[in-house]
């Protein structure tokens, strides 16, 4: 039994769909290497990321200094659990814990698992510090979430794909409408076992999805009224793709449990972090939770590295300066086709643009692949957006070079 060696695109999808699951439906494009914003196919053929792997590789594909650490740190040790201690999980704890404003940090694996350790936290300190009875306590949630997709996320998710055939659903939530502050009073006002409200500030998978301004901090008053603890995923919006360090800095919040992934690695191995303080992180205790892999010392140096490169090379204030860019761009393309782009939103280099399906049936996913057999690489989310998020170590140049060619697509589609 051996190997097989892959040598043309069309091998790679068919070899794929016969052994792989099919859980997803990826564009037809078969990737074998990426530098920077850069990526190519097996054939050879140059493509411009505008995904990021969905803003894991905010710092660019392959960044050297990134996978030199997870080289030379590879070579010296990659995993004792979290039986012992290891030399280099500590300093990453206080490295993140520094740059974010909070007194303990809890490395694990994926994003998933990040809000599901986020959730126990919540829950934890809803019975030990605001007096919940116990299996009473609830967290708030809006709707077209998307925090991932164990079985404990989807019993609040209202995607149907995520949730239909999948039930039971565990109980303990309540949805509420996006981007509505009065809503959460009433949540807040009529159940005082909530513990938590869990909230995106800009929804990733919704759609670019942007709230009101102040949004965010009306919700962290009204939590701070009824001793409720703000829960930020910033899995996607945050380490800079938005123009700050997190999103939640627009409204000047510091969630009470902040959950961080994707970009925290850029993009070289999984690796997720909660943040919060000690009156709340320190409710769990010696097996209450935990991880094989959690906090590895490979992890850990990858994260120092991975945060550094966002800090060292200005990622943040070039995907804002550049997101300006992008966005003039595209409300001027808008004007051209009304009838096709219907909508351009965004913040930093997190952007999306709603696309009209065409009198023809044409709908996003084939703008998507027509800008793919151009060389730039989107993906459709919900059927009519496009969510555009390149590598925040693009140039100016090579955004406008992008703009062309997305202006191209548009206007002879």
């Amino acid at each position: 039994m051996s190997t097989q060696t892959i040598t043309s695109s069309q091998q790679a999808i068919d070899t794929e769909h016969k052994y792989g699951a099919h859980n997803y439906h990826p564009l037809p494009v078969v990737l074998n290497r990426g530098e920077g914003v850069h990526l190519w196919d097996v054939e050879g053929k140059h493509y411009y990321d505008f995904l990021s792997a969905y803003s894991a590789v905010n710092q660019g594909h392959c960044h050297p200094k990134i996978v030199n650490a997870l080289v030379e740190q590879a070579q010296q040790l990659t995993l004792t659990s979290r039986a012992f201690y290891n030399d280099k999980l500590g300093a990453a704890e206080k490295y993140v814990c520094e740059l974010f404003g909070y007194d303990k940090s809890l490395f694990m694996n994926s994003g998933a698992e990040a809000v599901e350790t986020a959730i126990k936290l919540a829950r934890k300190w809803g019975y030990l510090k605001k007096g919940i009875a116990p299996h009473n306590a609830e967290i708030i949630v809006v709707e077209h979430n998307f925090h991932g997709r164990t079985t404990g996320i989807i019993s609040f998710s209202t995607d149907p794909d995520s949730t239909k055939g999948f039930g039971p659903y565990m109980p303990g939530y309540k949805v509420i409408p996006y981007n509505d502050v009065d809503a959460l009073e009433l949540a807040l006002k009529e159940n005082p076992n909530v513990c938590g409200f869990m909230v995106e500030p800009i929804q990733g998978e919704a759609g670019v999805v942007l709230p009101d301004e102040g949004y965010l901090a009306k919700a962290y008053e009204l939590c701070k009224e009824y001793s409720v603890l703000l829960m930020a995923d910033e899995i996607q919006t945050g380490i800079g793709r938005t123009g700050k360090l997190l999103a939640s800095y627009y409204d000047d919040v510091k969630a009470d449990i902040l959950i961080l992934g994707k970009a925290l690695s850029g993009g070289v191995l999984p690796v997720s972090c909660v943040l919060a303080n000690d009156d709340i992180m320190l409710c769990i205790q010696p097996g209450e939770h935990g991880s094989t892999f959690g906090g590895n010392p490979l992890a850990a140096q990858v994260a120092v590295a991975a945060l550094e490169v966002i800090k060292n090379e200005k990622l943040t204030q070039n995907a804002n300066k550049l997101g300006e860019v992008f966005r003039e761009r595209m409300r001027s393309l808008m004007s051209k086709r009304p009838e096709l782009v219907t909508l351009v939103r965004g913040r930093g280099l997190l952007n999306a643009i709603v696309v009209e399906p065409t009198a023809d049936g044409r709908t996003a996913w084939d703008v998507c692949v027509e800008l793919m057999n151009k060389g730039l690489l989107a993906k459709p989310t919900h059927g009519d957006i496009i969510r555009f998020a390149p590598p925040l170590v693009m140039t100016e140049d090579q955004l406008h070079e992008c703009c062309d060619i997305i202006e191209d697509v548009i206007l002879n589609f």
